[in-house]
């Protein structure tokens, strides 16, 4: 259920401490007490946010907060209620950001306009419906000013058969006209070869794509699913005008 009016966290109750000890740094102990609930997380970096006693915790691509004491970890959506601002969705796309950065543009399958004005990453699966149907509107799309860059997320996973159409058409000399005879439904030769499709699929993972497609402008915000080319156009415009205060 969809509340607008107030913050929504799920509580975790952490194991309990001795006192607080003074001598360590609050982020130090943060840090400490979110390491022993996933040790296997590679990056964790904690900072201030504007709610008195509580701390903003990335764990790799992902948001959480925490009590400052090191007690409480809270998962959810921090909305200011004055500003109408989703301080949470904010905290990620700096994360997205930083993340699509890093991006080998050779290795996307791009269907670019002549005039480009909005540059947009788009995880899609071969399979996916809705992935069909934008695919299906490419040339309004392009005509909007909106370049797509494809990005490989088979929702099924690894190895599994859409994983497989991925590689085959990465495989083809014309990746673009192979992933649009694939978007159409035609079944690929069965090809091998070197190929980002499993490392595209994990940064998909820890951008927090769940579903496709994932359309992610070039300053982290997420669109999640199939928009129309005139709507997108209009709701990219509104996004770039948020951003700049016009």
């Amino acid at each position: 259920m969809r509340r607008t009016a107030q913050v929504i966290f799920l509580a975790i109750i952490l194991s309990p401490i001795s006192g607080i000890i003074l001598a360590k740094d609050k982020f130090e102990l943060v840090e400490e007490r979110i390491r022993e609930l996933a040790p296997s997380a590679k990056a964790i970096a904690v900072s201030e946010t504007p709610m008195t006693g509580i701390l903003q915790v990335q764990i790799e691509g992902d948001i959480v907060y925490a009590t400052d004491d090191g007690r409480y970890l809270f998962q959810g959506r921090v909305i200011d209620m004055d500003t109408k601002e989703d301080l949470t969705e904010m905290a990620k796309a700096g994360v997205r950001r930083e993340l699509l950065a890093g991006i080998d543009v050779s290795k996307q399958i791009g269907f670019v306009p002549e005039k480009t004005t909005f540059d947009l990453t788009v995880f899609t699966d071969i399979d996916c419906g809705y992935c069909r149907k934008l695919h299906s509107q490419m040339a309004e799309y392009n005509q909007q000013g909106i370049a797509i860059h494809y990005m490989a997320f088979p929702r099924a996973g690894i190895a599994s058969a859409s994983y497989e159409k991925f590689v085959s058409g990465r495989s083809d000399d014309d990746q673009q006209a192979a992933m649009t005879a694939a978007k159409e439904g035609s079944e690929p030769e069965t090809r091998q070869c070197d190929n980002p499709i499993a490392e595209q699929y994990q940064l998909g993972i820890a951008l927090g794509v769940t579903g496709t497609p994932a359309i992610m402008t070039s300053d982290g915000q997420l669109i999640p699913g199939y928009v129309p080319p005139a709507t997108l156009r209009e709701r990219l415009e509104g996004m770039s005008a948020a951003s700049t205060g016009k």
